[in-house]
């Protein structure tokens, strides 16, 4: 199996290439963006050490289908999923901050509020909630979106106060950024799911707000199982989730969260097969579709670069 952890094409109009934790994006005349989604793996902002065969499709892929499926909410930036890892878009210019939207109190929310605190990005949090509870509504958390280090919390009044985005626009991400997740709630509530939380990122082309980047992936999302929640709720017990927190749990337990001076531990050919069937598990659930690894028959890099450039000629 292999992992694809770098790339570095030129294709035709190519005005630039932009390395994220996970994706390889290209600039193609201004104008469409080719993301291609790289098997890297990041936690805590950090990108580890080892790449994760097949996550970069399973991301890829099911971000595609989350676009089309919420695709007459608001428009997004997907014009064709080239490969397997590519999807190729319109370029759009991202708001400076990402939407987080929360419907359960858990991971980064969880461990505020175990802290002490009662107020997350502005918002009011009740007394008295236990881990993975449900709140009484969904709450929009924001974070600025770090070109760099780790992205931070900040509050609506903040982002207008300081010009991030107008106050009116704002008001439109936050409507978009409910519609979606509702959408997304009851597509994962058909497969036996429960979307916890997840974030949405946006942008402007033409003075038109559209959806960008990825959603509902487990990159970007928590799941847990509707089975057992209850149950497991009311006895305090950790709930069965597909999301990537297992693997900030497995660095936790080693002793890293991404803090100076901490070393990742080591990932063992063990430890990178099983995140590899912990997306795939995921993929599976959340589409309800059986996952087809992709044709490794030839180079994967070779496939790629060949796809990509099939579909910028029909682009014209």
């Amino acid at each position: 199996m292999q992992a694809i952890t770098k790339t570095d094409f030129s294709f035709p109009g190519q005005t630039s290439k932009y390395v994220g934790k996970v994706r390889d994006v290209y600039d193609i005349d201004n104008d469409y963006l080719v993301m291609i989604v790289t098997d890297r793996i990041s936690a805590f902002d950090v990108v580890l050490p080892e790449g994760i065969p097949y996550k970069g499709q399973v991301l890829n892929q099911i971000a595609s289908k989350f676009l089309d499926a919420t695709s007459d909410i608001l428009p997004n930036w997907k014009i064709a999923e080239a490969d397997p890892m590519v999807t190729i878009g319109h370029k759009c210019e991202p708001f400076k901050v990402e939407m987080v939207i929360r419907g359960y109190l858990s991971g980064h929310a969880w461990r505020e509020y175990k802290a002490g605190k009662r107020t997350l990005c502005g918002v009011a949090l009740p007394e008295g909630m236990v881990e993975n509870q449900k709140f009484p509504e969904p709450i929009i958390t924001p974070t600025t979106k770090a070109a760099e280090g780790h992205d931070e919390d900040i509050s609506r009044e903040e982002i207008i106060a300081s010009g991030l985005v107008s106050r009116e626009d704002y008001d439109q991400l936050e409507k978009y950024t409910r519609e979606i997740f509702r959408r997304g709630t009851e597509i994962a509530a058909k497969m036996g799911l429960i979307l916890v939380d997840t974030k949405y990122e946006f942008g402007k082309k033409n003075g038109t707000i559209y959806l960008m980047d990825e959603i509902h992936t487990p990159d970007s999302s928590r799941y847990f199982y509707a089975e057992g929640y209850e149950d497991r709720l009311a006895k305090g017990e950790k709930q069965k989730q597909l999301s990537k927190e297992f693997v900030r749990e497995w660095l936790m337990a080693n002793g890293f969260q991404g803090k100076e001076g901490e070393k990742v531990p080591e990932m063992t050919p063990d430890i990178v097969n099983s995140i590899t069937d912990r997306y795939i598990e995921l993929y599976e659930n959340i589409t309800g579709e059986k996952f087809v690894k992709a044709d490794e028959s030839q180079d994967i890099l070779v496939r790629i670069e060949k796809n990509v450039l099939d579909c910028l000629k029909k682009l014209g």
